[in-house]
């Protein structure tokens, strides 16, 4: 029970991390689902127009009106100025994005209650920053190698899988974990990488599934199986 209530748990963790990513990342260029460009956009960025345009053409584009977003893509591309945003711009913002974004919120997101913190938002879109890399990064790895330490503890102990196997999906883990967050760091270098990005997290949930079903069905489907197989022989 200790066993399976962790499994049961972690596999709706995972099941919200991705709905999580289908929602930020996957909309990056407009369209709900996952695609190369999304994971270009995200990490390397849109570098034909703003931070704010990009955002308000994908993950933000539910957010307000198509009237609104193109006044306020206007204004940035028109120089964003100071006084035109205070005649035009602010009402948007205060009625559309400051519930979320302001330091209120708890969001961690850009401070939208300071002109400085929107027009920094109004220049070239050159996907994520280094620093939140960093800060990422150092989440998700700390985070998901203990997830994987004891999925892997408990997967360990199924008795039917061959060893060399068993070693090698319990180890599957922790090596696309590195290329997938290696993976955030080069594609912000060069597009060409966002493959990788895909492959990585594609290979961790893989080995996850395997894991998670092998144990699950050691615990629970193996056991009647073999009871009923005795009671087969018993009969006979």
């Amino acid at each position: 029970m200790l066993f399976s209530g962790y499994l049961t748990i972690v596999a709706i963790g995972y099941l919200m991390a991705l709905v999580q990513i289908l929602f930020t990342h996957g909309m990056a260029d407009g369209q709900f689902g996952l695609s190369v460009d999304d994971i270009v956009y995200s990490y390397y960025g849109k570098r034909s127009g703003s931070v704010i345009e990009n955002k308000l053409n994908g993950s933000m584009k539910t957010m307000a009106p198509e009237e609104e977003r193109l006044k306020i893509i206007n204004w940035i591309r028109k120089g964003a100025d100071e006084d035109a945003f205070n005649a035009d711009i602010r009402p948007i913002i205060e009625s559309r994005c400051i519930a979320c974004h302001s330091e209120s919120s708890g969001m961690h997101l850009p401070d939208f209650t300071k002109f400085e913190n929107i027009l920094k938002r109004a220049e070239t879109d050159s996907g994520a920053s280094f620093s939140s890399l960093a800060r990422v990064s150092h989440i998700h790895l700390f985070g998901i190698a203990f997830i994987f330490m004891f999925v892997g503890l408990i997967f360990s102990l199924a008795a039917g899988v061959p060893p060399i196997l068993k070693a090698s999906v319990i180890t599957m883990p922790y090596i696309f974990l590195l290329v997938d967050i290696a993976s955030w760091w080069l594609t912000k270098l060069s597009p060409h990488f966002a493959w990788l990005v895909i492959i990585g997290g594609g290979m961790m949930a893989l080995s996850f599934v395997f894991m998670w079903t092998v144990s699950m069905y050691e615990m629970w489907i193996m056991p009647l199986k073999n009871a009923d197989s005795r009671d087969a022989l018993l009969d006979e």
